[in-house]
């Protein structure tokens, strides 16, 4: 009796260990406290690591861990309405957090337009929060995230260097960290070079081979007209086309960072997602002049002086 007794005790104590409680707008959370009992302070800045999964096989919507970490200044004025930065003046460096958000909630909220194939009615979207460090001033956190920049791009450079050397690539590096591997050299009298307008044939892909665009195997699809320097691409593009010539034919592997980065692009390129393209540079001409800009409405272009 006395051992019957004793496992209800601990079975109690686990249950209560693991119950969530909830904020002021219903979001249920679990704070797992860490070493420090120091609370953040209203006007510093933290940095954190933040996920979240979606569906039954709680696929991963995004997630800073593994990557370079989250950044914001805490206003204890202005705490968010059902999300993590509600229970921020519970926190301290060192805890985590675990809560989930109803998807039915956040549509009614208007922070989710409609329901979809990922946000479904009647579903759940499970988060987790740890905080990393706080810092004082706005100069010590850009410093901070350019130290992590600088890891993430390490990471991301060295995965495609391991890319390239399983596929026999025989590439060469840009000054941000793109690889670059000509295997058509072109009329190396008419290189790509800034103010210089380039046209590209493409195919893009994700390391396991998924193609994401192109402008190859699309009928109709017109060629790519790009000018160097212009900054209207991305900026593994931008340094990687300055090694083609008008005929060269090779590819461009783009660090995520050089890419599109935490972000990704909508829901077809991930956040973090290193990007390989197949690349024909088809001409390399004379940049066309910048179009003018309109005139003012009911005002002549120019001041015609009095005589």
């Amino acid at each position: 009796m006395k051992q019957v007794t004793a496992f209800l005790a601990f079975a109690l104590l686990m249950a209560s260990c693991n119950q969530f409680d909830k904020t002021k707008t219903g979001m249920p959370y679990k704070i797992t406290k860490g070493s420090s009992s120091t609370l953040l302070k209203s006007g510093q800045f933290i940095k954190f690591n933040i996920e979240f999964k979606v569906g039954g096989k709680d696929s991963i919507l995004n997630s800073s861990y593994g990557h370079i970490p989250a950044y914001m200044r805490y206003d204890s004025s202005q705490l968010g309405k059902y999300n993590f930065t509600e229970i921020l003046p519970k926190l301290a460096v060192g805890d985590k957090v675990e809560f989930t958000l109803s998807i039915d909630t956040l549509k009614n909220l208007g922070m989710i337009p409609e329901f979809n194939k990922t946000f479904n009615k009647g579903g759940v979207i499970k988060g987790k929060v740890e905080i990393i460090s706080s810092f004082d001033s706005e100069p010590l956190v850009s410093a901070d995230y350019k130290k992590e920049g600088d890891i993430e791009k390490e990471k991301e450079q060295k995965q495609l260097e391991s890319y390239a050397s399983a596929k026999g690539l025989k590439t060469q590096k840009t000054a941000g960290g793109a690889l670059v591997e000509i295997t058509t050299p072109g009329d190396l009298t008419n290189k790509a070079d800034t103010g210089k307008e380039v046209t590209v044939l493409y195919k893009g892909y994700t390391e396991d081979g998924k193609v994401f665009d192109s402008n190859v195997d699309k009928p109709g699809a017109a060629p790519f007209k790009v000018v160097i320097g212009a900054h209207n691409v991305i900026q593994g593009w931008d340094e990687g086309l300055r090694l083609f010539a008008k005929g060269a034919k090779g590819k461009i592997l783009v660090p995520a960072m050089l890419g599109y980065g935490q972000q990704g692009a909508g829901g077809t390129i991930k956040p973090y997602t290193n990007l390989i393209f197949d690349i024909e540079v088809t001409d390399v001409g004379v940049a066309p002049p910048p179009a003018p800009k309109p005139a003012m409405p009911n005002m002549p272009q120019q001041m015609q002086p009095h005589h």
